[in-house]
């Protein structure tokens, strides 16, 4: 196989650069790195989602505790969410990279060489690389990350916190019976419930459109593809 590769390497116009088995074993234990760091920054991921899921958790059971509880730790604990958003999409920024460079080395290194029939010529894919070590950098901006973990993970979390408020203000203490019913229970404090319910629409009509839109920019950046790929 080593041999195969070698000769990969060596594509007509000579723009790849040959690597001798030392090198090889060198990218190999790279790449383990790589992977290593990917992974514990995934289980950082995980960690803000959990946070985000136990907090709307200890939410609903407060307010669904009592028919004459208020719905209003259904809404402060949105604020919190959203802060946990904030920070696994920082987070992501950093994951992304590692991520990014696993998947480069997959599919310009190790991907070829389990090709039977005719190879794709590797390019300057070790430029690229060494590129990104010499000048690391995030391969995504932040609005974009928070895109993907909203598709991702939190518009669930954000929707259940949505249908579970609704739910607290249609059947507790007593099931809804006008309009004007609905607004008194929604007020807060001096904020009538007309405010409480357009900052709500605001709210989730934000980050819909902020999942819609990086959406579209995922969509162009990675030619249609059904998943992330490549360096970004």
């Amino acid at each position: 196989m080593t041999d195969n590769w070698k000769e990969w390497q060596s594509p007509p116009g000579g723009t790849g650069n040959k690597l001798d088995s030392s090198e090889i074993g060198a990218l190999a234990h790279l790449y383990r790195g790589e992977v290593y760091r990917s992974t514990i920054w995934r289980t950082r991921l995980d960690n803000t989602t959990n946070w985000s899921v136990v907090t709307l958790g200890i939410a609903l059971s407060v307010t669904y505790a009592d028919p004459l509880a208020s719905p209003l730790p259904l809404l402060l604990v949105g604020i919190l969410i959203t802060m946990f958003l904030i920070l696994e999409s920082r987070r992501y920024r950093f994951f992304n990279v590692w991520r990014a460079r696993c998947r480069w080395i997959e599919t310009k290194f190790y991907a070829p060489m389990l090709f039977r029939s005719t190879r794709p010529d590797p390019g300057e894919w070790q430029d690229v690389l060494a590129k990104d070590y010499l000048e690391p950098q995030y391969h995504i901006g932040f609005w974009r990350a928070m895109g993907r973990r909203l598709r991702r993970n939190y518009m669930w979390i954000f929707s259940f916190q949505a249908v579970a408020y609704i739910g607290k203000i249609i059947i507790h203490p007593t099931p809804l019976t006008t309009m004007n019913e609905l607004f008194d229970r929604m007020a807060v404090g001096p904020f009538p419930g007309y405010l409480i319910l357009a900052m709500g629409v605001i709210f989730h009509g934000a980050w819909i459109t902020l999942a819609v839109r990086t959406h579209i920019l995922d969509h162009h950046k990675h030619g249609g593809a059904g998943s992330v790929g490549g360096m970004g």
